[in-house]
Formats: structure tokens, sequence, C-alpha cells
């Protein structure tokens, strides 16, 4: 069974999920600009340490809600 997360969804086009399968962690980023790109990683350690390098905190200065929302999405993964 394959357990589905959604990190966030802005529109039909502006989207993150993570799909748990087995061992795997199957993420899927599709976005407007560069269209869709999955990773895998074997971990949640992995996992978390690619988020905070895809979303650096400081990126997010004035929108931390934003930010916090984000990595609480990929905590409950």
């Amino acid at each position: 069974m394959i357990k589905k997360h959604e990190i966030y969804k802005k529109d039909k086009w502006n989207m993150m999920f993570v799909e748990v399968q087995g061992k795997s962690l199957v993420l899927r980023e599709i976005s407007d600009q560069w269209g869709e790109d999955s990773h895998v990683f074997l971990s949640r350690p992995a996992l978390m340490s690619w988020a905070e390098q895809r979303f650096p905190k400081e990126e997010f200065a004035g929108r931390e809600d934003e930010w916090n929302d984000i990595m609480n999405a990929f905590k409950q993964v």
C-alpha cells in the first residue's frame, strides 16, 4: 500500500508530494517551470536533509509561516 503525503499544492501545476513505498520515500515535484521531477530517498533523515537544502530558511524572509508549514509537512511523512 502506498501512502501519499501532500507537502504543498498551490494549483494543479505547482505541487509537491511524497509517496511512502515500502522502505522508499518517493518525492514528486510538479512545477509549471520545470515539469515533473522525482527523487527517491531511503530514509527520513535523507529526505529532511534534502528539504532543508531545497527550501533554505533565508529565502523565506517575511514568509516564515510558509516555511514552517512546508517543513512540518515533511516531518509528518
